[in-house]
């Protein structure tokens, strides 16, 4: 059975070779999961379990339960001072990742160009290939910090483009960008009428300074759309939850797209999420602070190893650079040799084949025996 086309040209996920890899070994320390090793704060836990006890297993409206929407609405309000209609400017998803395919599917056109923002997660250029789009990326550099330039936009051409897609905090750089470095990026889109995708799931994982989204710049909510979830902050990604905000057409097309294929995102974690913004702030904080406190170790040890590693101030990724220069054969090596598991920067996109990303995302135990292995291996 041949695929499609636009199916066929887009490659396996390098992030899943190396988990396969990992699978098929013993003793494996794994620093490649983009995944909390905290389980979900217990108050959001308990709120699934009563509302499975109490029957609540149907379907919920296409755009989320209203109280879940009112609450979102608030949660972002209150946090990062954006102010969305929970009726009309508010989309709950099956997953962050789920938010950003109903926007390329929703409102791209097929012949339309897509500029990404790379090293990227994973799948921001194959969902742009998927509905047809051209691709342009935008690569940032470790000498800036991996931040986003109005220099490296006009570079790449980005000023042809139809939508800018780019997440802050960075997957998988960990780099972010404040309001003051966010303000060229926005008057480049201002001038260039582009519409913004922007992912924002780790926006509550900041370490130095507090976290600005784009869409509160002057000029830019009506041409953004924020992506955010409950996955990364909350540890709930196997409760697959997320929520879209944006003007109020973009999101009732997407809503259009997602009413045929989800119906509606599941039900026991809206019970879980609103239970999680209501009350779950404290466990929050407790486990970005233990981030910080394990990505102060991370960058610490790669810097007694003499590894090239910038200042990651955001997510739980290091990206130090690879001492070979090649990071698919030191990544694979390392795996059979020290049974640690890291990904190639190769899996993210342009500018990332020189450097491997480090998911600190694992018990402190784990990760400094795994930093001793990774220490004997460059030794």
């Amino acid at each position: 059975m041949k695929p499609a086309d636009r199916v066929a040209q887009v490659p396996p996920s390098g992030i899943r070779r190396f988990f396969e890899l990992a699978e098929e070994m013993d003793d494996i320390i794994s620093l490649g999961v983009g995944e909390p090793d905290f389980a979900a704060p217990w108050a959001a836990r308990e709120a699934a379990i009563t509302s499975l006890e109490q029957g609540h297993t149907s379907y919920t409206a296409n755009r989320g339960k209203r109280e879940l929407r009112e609450r979102i609405a608030t949660h972002v309000d209150d946090r990062y001072d954006l102010d969305y209609d929970p009726d009309e400017e508010v989309l709950v998803t099956a997953g962050a990742s789920e938010g950003i395919d109903l926007a390329f599917r929703a409102l791209v056109n097929p012949g339309d160009t897509v500029a990404v923002v790379q090293p990227s997660y994973v799948s921001y250029v194959p969902g742009a290939i998927f509905a047809g789009a051209e691709v342009v990326p935008v690569v940032t550099r470790a000498e800036d910090d991996f931040k986003l330039t109005r220099d490296r936009l006009e570079a790449a051409g980005a000023g042809e483009a139809d939508v800018l897609v780019y997440s802050y905090p960075n997957n998988p750089t960990g780099a972010t960008m404040t309001g003051a470095e966010l303000e060229p990026v926005a008057e480049f889109a201002r001038d260039h009428d582009l519409l913004v995708f922007a992912d924002e799931i780790y926006a509550a994982l900041t370490y130095e300074h507090d976290h600005t989204s784009i869409a509160t710049l002057p000029g830019m909510a009506e041409r953004t759309l924020v992506f955010n979830g409950f996955s990364k902050a909350y540890a709930m990604t196997g409760l697959r939850l997320g929520y879209a905000l944006g003007p109020a057409e973009g999101i009732t097309a997407m809503n259009r797209v997602h009413q045929y294929t989800m119906l509606s995102a599941p039900t026991t974690a809206q019970y879980a999420a609103i239970e999680a913004l209501d009350s779950c702030d404290d466990a929050v904080e407790e486990m970005r602070t233990q981030y910080d406190r394990r990505r102060n170790y991370v960058l610490s040890r790669f810097e007694e190893m003499g590894l090239d590693c910038f200042p990651a101030q955001g997510a739980f990724y290091a990206f130090p650079e690879c001492p070979t220069g090649d990071a698919e054969t030191f990544a694979e090596d390392l795996l059979h040799e020290e049974r640690v598991a890291v990904v190639p920067g190769t899996a993210f996109g342009e500018g990332g084949d020189r450097f491997l990303r480090v998911s600190y995302a694992t018990g402190l135990g784990d990760l400094k025996e795994a930093m001793a292995r990774i220490e004997r291996f460059v030794s």
